[in-house]
C-alpha cells in the first residue's frame, strides 16, 4: 500500500507547488477551517489532514500560465527608427 506521501506526488508531481499547497492548508486548518476529510483519530495533525485532502483529490491547485507580451519600444526608439 502507498503511503500518503506517494499518493500525493501522484497526484501532484511538481514538488515545490506540492509543498506550496500543503503548507497553505495547514495554515487554512490551524486558522480553523474545517477539514475535507474524516480525521483517523483524536490527535491527527492538520499536517497528515492537508496531505489525505491532497492524497484523496479532494484538494488542488489551479496554476495560471503566464505569456510574455511583446515589449512595445520606448519613445527613443522609436524615433530613431524615423
Amino acid at each position: 500500500m502507498m503511503n500518503l506521501m506517494d499518493k500525493a506526488q501522484e497526484r501532484m508531481p511538481n514538488t515545490p507547488l506540492l509543498v506550496n499547497v500543503i503548507a497553505r492548508r495547514v495554515r487554512q486548518l490551524n486558522s480553523g477551517q474545517r477539514p475535507m476529510v474524516k480525521p483517523e483519530g483524536q490527535f491527527t495533525s492538520n499536517f497528515e489532514l492537508a496531505l489525505r485532502e491532497l492524497a484523496e483529490g479532494k484538494l488542488a491547485a489551479e496554476t495560471a500560465v503566464t505569456t510574455t507580451a511583446t515589449q512595445q519600444p520606448s519613445a527613443a526608439e522609436s524615433l530613431l527608427s524615423l
